[in-house]
C-alpha cells in the first residue's frame, strides 16, 4: 500500500534542484546525477521503513520529487537497525556497505534539516537503533541504571 500525499500539502521550503545542491556538497558527489540517483534510492530505502502518519508528514515536507521517491515503495514488513538499513541499500544497489552508508547519510542530513526537529523525533522514535547517526544525529540511549 502506498502512501497518499494529503490535498492540503504545503510548499516545500526548499526545491527539488536545491535539495540535490545540498545533497551534492554533503556527500562530495562529482555530478548533480549522482546526488539524484542517491537521493531517489535512498529516499525509495526509506520509505520501506517507515509508514503512517511520519511517512505522510515527511513526504508532505520534501519537494515533490523525492516525496514521490519516498512513497514509491511497498513497507517491509520487518524494520531493519540502521546498520541493517545500510546493508540492504548496499544490497539492492550493488555498491558497498560502506558507501551506502555514505549515500544515507548525505542523503538523511538534507532530509533531517527539512523534516525539522520534531518530526525527526517522531521518525527516530519509530524506527529502530542506529537511524539518528544516519541522519545526523546523536545515537541516545535511554537512561539504564548501574547493575
Amino acid at each position: 500500500m502506498h502512501a497518499q500525499l494529503r490535498p492540503d500539502r504545503s510548499t516545500p521550503t526548499v526545491t527539488f534542484d536545491e535539495m540535490l545542491e545540498r545533497v551534492r556538497y554533503e556527500g562530495v558527489y562529482p555530478t548533480r546525477e549522482r546526488a539524484e540517483e542517491s537521493v531517489r534510492t535512498v529516499l525509495a530505502a526509506l520509505g520501506r521503513q517507515i509508514t503512517g502518519e511520519e511517512l505522510v508528514d515527511l513526504a508532505q515536507r520534501l519537494p515533490l520529487e523525492a516525496a514521490l521517491a519516498l512513497t514509491s515503495s511497498t513497507p517491509d514488513i520487518e524494520q531493519l537497525s540502521g546498520w541493517g538499513f545500510a546493508k540492504d541499500l548496499a544490497t539492492r544497489t550493488g555498491v558497498s556497505p560502506a558507501v551506502a552508508r555514505w549515500d544515507a547519510g548525505a542523503v538523511l542530513a538534507s532530509v533531517s534539516a527539512l523534516a525539522g526537529p520534531d518530526l525527526l523525533a517522531r521518525i527516530l522514535q519509530r524506527l529502530p537503533d542506529g537511524y539518528a547517526l544516519l541522519f545526523g544525529q546523536a545515537q541516545l540511549r535511554p537512561h539504564q541504571p548501574a547493575a
